[in-house]
């Protein structure tokens, strides 16, 4: 039973943080992509970022 308590409190934490990221490709996700350092992009977030802020 408590390790039911630990796994659940888990999954609460982890649904809560995982929406708080903007959807890829909305207005408010280009914005904070071109605040974070080009250093710092995956390939997925650079080809995404060229997909949705620039060619669109």
């Amino acid at each position: 039973m408590k390790s039911m308590k630990a796994l659940l409190a888990a999954l609460s934490v982890v649904t809560l943080l995982s929406a708080c990221a903007p959807e890829v490709g909305s207005e408010a996700w280009c914005k904070e992509m071109k605040e974070k350092p080009k250093g710092d992009w995956t390939a997925n977030e650079a080809a995404d970022y060229a997909k949705h802020c620039v060619f669109n």
